[in-house]
């Protein structure tokens, strides 16, 4: 067996999008490096007839960024967005299945974001901002380009391009909004479009609307405003006529809580599909009938049928179930999921199942012992049902503790834990399950996958009932002989690094804590990072409500700096625009401040994920060593 090393876990390929073509014969996905070598992302399509000989085959061979691979109506050719003639510009390319030949269709300077292929064969949707002018140009080379905050911002607009001729015409529809998304009807109808008033991320996702746009005429309709942060559109027929759905933020909640709406078309009514269910939906998938619904379902997922009495589970799936595809009937599907100790990869089968895997794009895993992972099931202190999950130190069973724990909390906080391979470049649990510890993963209220209401629980109360159930369920695992007391750490990224700067401003229980992105002050954030008005209903306030003090300040971690006794290591991208560098820079100089133990590094170009290949190898090696060096675990000699 193969002892787990960094480089392990940063060099391997990630299978994404899977496209099924309607035939039901032809299968492509876009096959993508867990880290980036250079300045690019390189990445390629792979294709197989599953139902043939079952051989993958790369379509595609030059260095280039490619993604979203679509299936024309007759399963013949496959488009996808490459920047194969020019390096961070995607353009249109096409594949012919009968000569594998790639042409380009398009040389949109400015690049296309999206596309969908139409009914009409002749015809393509396209998503792409404005080309510039001489104007833009000439400004930008005199360095006369001041910004004007909300005059000429970029924005997808619709587009469309005929293939006969090659020419892009773009319609003179939806004004200056923000082109989201787009879905033709069933039936070859008109096309669902979704825009927001701004590309701005803090102000767009409350700016919804819905559109009818007629590819033929060149005409639109609107349909109103939707709910926050809608997406995922699917058309499907009922008895009363079309409806039109998506899947949006439960109002008035602006941080959590998806629902499925259903607009029927004749009636201009509205529904809620998915109230009170004690799951949250993932994914819609359009079929030539009742779209498919994919929910988060406690550690695993649910795959169902939007009937019209409600959703109609037809399968249970382990852990994930994603990027959902599926033939026009509905009757095959594929999507990517894996195990608790087999990576991601492509599966295919009848949406009732089971489900076949097709891929195998990790084998070097394959001689790798992993911790034991298993559900943890239990009760917070006012009786909530919550759960997570336990990884034990490789080659040991609970009856050999108890071990030093780290305690792993999930971003979001609307994100979760599954009972999925926990490896990753960023702080994962058979990471530090390889190093001698225990890790608990908890999922406390404020998470996905137990319905709106536990979603919606921690809006403007962060770091209160989900600090103390994860208390609870550290002690639940000390009480078991799992952790050791003496022995305990706490790490995160993003909403999990504000809940481990948190923690170490609440108690002294840890011996050491790692911040990833984290969280350290909701006004700072409110006012400067991408999703303001996200993060300002989750902290509660705002810094602009008056004098203070402000809600927001009692459940910001740099307010409790003073009380930090446990060593903190801080680990932030210097381009970070969701939880900008500002928060570790104040944790940092707060914590130097009151001279408490702490380390603090910044990675360079990058973002909220880590992507360069070398700065998450010293992720990893940090992240492991900082706990060595604090909690002591009795196994030293484990590789890093």
């Amino acid at each position: 067996m193969t002892g787990l090393i960094a480089e392990l876990v940063v060099d391997g390929r990630i299978p994404q999008t899977p496209a099924l073509a309607p035939n039901g014969h032809l299968l492509c996905y876009v096959l993508a490096p867990t880290s980036q070598i250079g300045d690019h992302l390189d990445t390629a399509l792979w294709l197989a007839d599953i139902k043939g000989d079952g051989v993958w085959r790369r379509a595609t061979a030059d260095t280039a960024t490619e993604s979203r691979p679509r299936w024309s109506a007759d399963s013949r050719t496959l488009c996808f967005l490459s920047d194969r003639a020019e390096r961070g510009t995607a353009q249109l390319q096409r594949l012919t299945r009968t000569n594998h030949v790639v042409i380009a269709l398009t040389s949109w300077r400015a690049g296309i974001i999206d596309h969908l292929p139409l009914a009409d064969p002749n015809l393509v949707a396209l998503l792409a901002e404005d080309e510039p002018t001489e104007q833009d140009t000439r400004r930008v080379q005199d360095r006369d380009d001041a910004i004007v905050v909300g005059e000429r911002e970029p924005g997808a607009r619709l587009r469309l391009l005929d293939l006969r001729t090659g020419h892009v015409t773009t319609p003179n529809v939806f004004g200056d909004r923000h082109v989201v998304e787009l879905r033709q009807r069933p039936d070859g109808g008109p096309l669902a479009v979704l825009t927001q008033a701004s590309a701005d991320p803090d102000y767009g996702p409350r700016t919804g609307q819905l559109h009818l746009f007629d590819p033929t005429t060149g005409t639109a309709e609107d349909l109103g405003p939707v709910e926050a942060d809608a997406h995922s559109l699917a058309w499907w027929p009922g008895e009363d006529g079309w409806h039109l759905g998506y899947i949006a933020l439960t109002p008035p909640v602006l941080q959590a809580g998806t629902a499925v709406f259903d607009l029927a078309m004749d009636s201009c009514v509205r529904r809620n599909r998915t109230a009170d269910l004690p799951m949250c939906p993932t994914e819609l998938c359009q079929t030539g009938a009742a779209p498919l619904v994919v929910f988060a379902d406690g550690l695993n997922a649910t795959l169902a049928r939007l009937d019209p009495d409600g959703p109609t589970p037809l399968s249970q799936h382990p852990g994930h179930l994603d990027d959902l595809t599926a033939t026009p009937a509905g009757t095959a599907i594929a999507a990517v999921t894996g195990t608790r100790y087999q990576p991601a990869n492509v599966h295919v089968g009848p949406p009732t199942g089971p489900l076949r895997k097709v891929t195998d794009t990790r084998p070097e895993l394959n001689g790798v012992t992993f911790g034991t992972q298993r559900p943890l099931a239990y009760r917070a202190a006012d009786g909530l049902d919550l759960d997570g999950l336990l990884v034990l130190p490789v080659g040991k069973s609970v009856s050999d503790g108890p071990s030093p724990l780290v305690t792993i909390v999930h971003g979001g906080p609307y994100g979760r834990y599954a009972d999925c391979l926990q490896l990753f470049w960023h702080p994962s649990a058979q990471w530090l399950a390889a190093a001698g510890y225990a890790v608990f993963l908890p999922n406390p209220r404020g998470g996905q996958g137990h319905g709106h209401e536990f979603a919606a629980s921690v809006a403007g109360r962060v770091g209160q009932q989900e600090w103390t159930d994860i208390l609870t369920g550290i002690d639940l695992l000390i009480a078991e002989g799992v952790a050791d007391p003496d022995r305990l750490g706490i790490a995160g990224g993003s909403h999990g690094g504000f809940m481990a700067a948190w923690a170490v401003g609440q108690t002294d229980r840890f011996r050491a804590a790692l911040v990833s992105a984290g969280v350290t002050d909701w006004g700072m954030l409110a006012a400067t990072g991408e999703n303001g008005q996200f993060e300002a209903a989750l902290g509660g306030s705002t810094g602009w409500e008056g004098i203070g003090p402000h809600p927001h300040d009692a459940v910001s971690p740099v307010s409790f700096a003073g009380r930090v006794r446990t060593p903190v290591l801080i680990l932030h991208g210097a381009e970070d625009t969701n939880v900008p560098l500002g928060q570790a820079v104040y944790f940092h100089r707060a914590l130097r401040h009151f001279g408490a133990e702490h380390e603090f590094v910044i990675y360079p170009r990058e973002g909220h994920s880590i992507q360069e290949r070398n700065h998450q190898l010293d992720f990893l090696r940090r992240t492991r060593s900082w706990f060595d060096r604090w909690l002591r675990p009795a196994d030293d000699g484990a590789d890093n």
